[in-house]
């Protein structure tokens, strides 16, 4: 298996294959150079025949769908390396976004996202996020899909109509965390946030192919508006790393991964993370390898991420940092110590001097050892470096053999629908009207009553049971489509 040329320190430094999904990071300052590298491996990967995902923040890794040539900066780093037959050559792309402006809209459902990455989405305290779980334990045990917002507001209120009667079988259901979260729901609705949630959702098959000519597809996530929102955009990436783990099979030691993901801005994903949910990221991490997917990060510092994860990160390219202030100064000492020491090289002093373009790496061997850190410079793309025009993005969009699949939003029957059903079926029994969902209520009606008895009856059903959540939450064991 070919092995990823990556840079050049007297001699050329592969990544190999094998240790693919042994995960890695690109770390370094603003404007050292990281976006590139990341280039440089994702069309590697791509040229393997991996598929890759990765997200773009800035805009400018849509040059990876057309041939590079005719950069000047390109052109002298080729003449450093001595390299003459530098072939140009895009990716095979597919273009993804939440908003559906810059590519197929990619969403999920709210029971698919789960109670652990919603209360992380929504910013929820501890007490309210403990309500949500019990409204979601509810709709799961009585097989009352939520789909969208309006599915979500519905349970909600109905959970709060009838906590008296279900408070035996789910625990107390304050109408406050209630109150709370609904908020915490239209908060999110005015940032757009909503979009993400609804049917059709992705399936992660769709990330997983390769072209006519045996190369992996490249999925670039249009990614430079959805980080104005950056609980959305961590959350959309753990969902996806999450559904990775839940629906691919183990698969043991492969000789190329199944995929390769690319989490840039990974501070954001542990900035103000409560705890639980940063051991659960660790345990994703480090099980995700065995499904054959490789996951790198993205960050101006290796320190940025927390020490469990950043332990599992065996393939590291270090850019240049700042040290500016004391505080500068620790981290950069901070950051050389968690290299493979190199007799011949002053660590700590190569991350303040590595000029754009270069950087300090350390790739794992055959035997899974990290190497030990060398000076080198990083080879050049063979696409393009930066944003494509509008028009070239709508054409590749409108030749994606992916197009019509996702682009018309779905509104089947789930619990918004079911239990307006119940409460008008009851209605017709005789009784009172019950508060339908949606709706402002004032407390349970007899009808509602008789329902909120059924559903905690009914808790621990065989259909509730088939719904099992996985490590993040979300729904595994099952295939939706």
């Amino acid at each position: 298996m070919d092995a990823l040329l990556i840079a050049k320190a007297g001699r050329d430094l592969h990544l190999l294959p094998r240790m693919a999904n042994r995960h890695g990071m690109i770390a370094g300052a603003t404007g050292t150079g990281k976006t590139v590298t990341l280039q440089v491996m994702a069309e590697q990967f791509s040229r393997l025949g991996v598929p890759v995902f990765l997200a773009d923040v800035k805009g400018d890794l849509a040059g990876l769908s057309q041939p590079g040539g005719g950069n000047a900066r390109v052109d002298e780093r080729l003449k450093a390396l001595g390299v003459n037959d530098w072939i140009w050559q895009g990716c095979p792309v597919r273009f993804w976004d939440v908003y559906g402006e810059q590519g197929h809209p990619v969403r999920t459902t709210v029971s698919d996202m789960g109670p652990l990455l919603l209360s992380r989405l929504l910013d929820l305290n501890d007490t309210q996020a403990g309500v949500l779980s019990l409204v979601f334990r509810l709709a799961d045990d009585n097989g009352l899909l939520l789909v969208d917002m309006k599915d979500l507001r519905a349970m909600l209120q109905y959970a709060a109509d009838n906590s008296r009667r279900i408070q035996t079988a789910y625990g107390n259901i304050s109408p406050a965390s209630v109150g709370a979260i609904q908020r915490a729901l239209l908060a999110l609705e005015e940032q757009g946030g909503d979009r993400l949630l609804g049917e059709p959702a992705l399936d992660i098959d769709d990330l997983r192919q390769t072209d006519g000519d045996g190369r992996g597809v490249v999925n670039i996530l249009a990614a430079d508006r959805l980080l104005q929102t950056p609980r959305v955009y961590t959350t959309f990436l753990l969902w996806l790393l999450s559904e990775l783990f839940e629906q691919l099979p183990e698969a043991g030691d492969l000789d190329k991964p199944k995929l390769v993901f690319f989490f840039d801005e990974a501070h954001l994903l542990f900035d103000e993370a409560p705890k639980v949910l940063v051991e659960k990221i660790e345990q994703v991490v480090r099980l995700i390898r065995s499904r054959g997917v490789g996951v790198y990060f993205i960050s101006q510092n290796p320190l940025d991420v927390p020490d469990d994860v950043l332990g599992q990160l065996g393939n590291r390219v270090q850019h240049a940092l700042r040290a500016f202030t004391p505080k500068d100064q620790k981290a950069v000492r901070s950051a050389a110590e968690t290299f493979r020491a190199n007799p011949a090289l002053d660590v700590e002093r190569a991350i303040t001097e590595l000029a754009t373009g270069e950087a300090l790496v350390s790739l794992l061997d055959a035997q899974g050892s990290p190497s030990p850190v060398e000076r080198a410079l990083i080879y050049p793309p063979h696409s393009r470096i930066g944003a494509i025009a509008p028009e070239t993005r709508r054409d590749l969009i409108g030749q994606s053999p992916l197009r019509g699949r996702y682009e018309t939003l779905l509104d089947r029957e789930s619990a918004y629908e079911m239990l307006r059903a119940r409460a008008d079926r009851a209605a017709a029994d005789g009784a009172s009207p019950s508060p339908r969902p949606g709706r402002p209520s004032s407390g349970a009606s007899g009808n509602a009553a008789k329902i909120a008895t059924s559903i905690a009856r009914s808790a621990g059903s065989q259909l509730g049971r088939e719904l099992v959540r996985g490590v993040l939450g979300s729904l595994f064991g099952r295939r939706r489509r």
